[in-house]
């Protein structure tokens, strides 16, 4: 985070570790809290608490923007991008638009709790990492929320490994030529703060996985901040 334009201030609850946005980042203005779009997989409903670490209060208002790969591990608007083979880039725009593919990505407004709740599905992987889920949290600094282009924070979401496997061993999830990496195994997890950036996930169903899976966490925040993850001319890119 870049902390220059402002005076610093120190923390009362945790401040959550920044990630990279990585390649696939999108601007689609979609608010709705159901992203799934049909799409193949074990469902998944996630709620975020998004929390100034600098008062210990929730912040209302914030545009909580994620976005996800399907079972089979494609993103949308990269949907023709093969995920069995590695992608040796992280930075967004580095790679090119296949389609304009809107699945599992979308934003919500946080309310007055700081809550936004997401109705979706269980991520899959690509090849390289590990399963998780990217987030981007914008704080409005005028009237038109959605041209709004001041990101505060970045970040990706794992999964417990326990709960990562029974989902991966579901029909809609098996059958790649690779194996995702384990938490540990992932980069990003293990130089970025990944431990700090585990969902808290709890099933659903009783006695099955197959009626989904609850993932919550709660994600503290410099609203003062820029983050250095996603800058505002990376908006601007054709790739986005």
């Amino acid at each position: 985070m870049d902390y220059t334009s402002a005076t610093p201030r120190e923390p009362v609850c945790l401040l959550s570790p920044e990630q990279i946005a990585g390649p696939y980042f999108r601007n689609p203005k979609l608010i709705r809290r159901n992203i799934s779009e049909g799409q193949d997989g074990i469902p998944l409903v996630l709620r975020l608490v998004i929390v100034d670490a600098m008062t210990g209060e929730p912040v209302s208002g914030a545009l909580v923007d994620i976005w996800h790969c399907n079972a089979r591990g494609a993103y949308s608007g990269w949907s023709r991008i093969n995920p069995d083979v590695e992608v040796d880039v992280s930075h967004i725009g580095a790679i090119a638009r296949t389609d304009d593919d809107t699945y599992l990505r979308g934003g919500q407004f946080s309310d007055n709790k700081g809550v936004v709740r997401f109705t979706t599905i269980y991520p899959g992987f690509y090849a390289g990492r590990a399963l998780h889920i990217h987030v981007a949290v914008r704080i409005a600094g005028g009237n038109n929320y959605l041209e709004e282009r001041h990101v505060a924070w970045v970040g990706q979401l794992y999964f417990p490994e326990v709960a990562s496997r029974s989902v991966l061993n579901a029909r809609e999830y098996k059958g790649r030529s690779v194996s995702p990496l384990s938490n540990v195994q992932d980069h990003y997890y293990e130089t970025m703060g990944g431990e700090a950036s585990t969902l808290t996930v709890h099933c659903i169903g009783r006695d099955t996985t197959d009626d989904g899976f609850f993932g919550y966490m709660t994600i503290g925040i410099d609203t003062f901040a820029v983050s250095t993850q996603i800058k505002p001319e990376d908006f601007d890119k054709y790739t986005v």
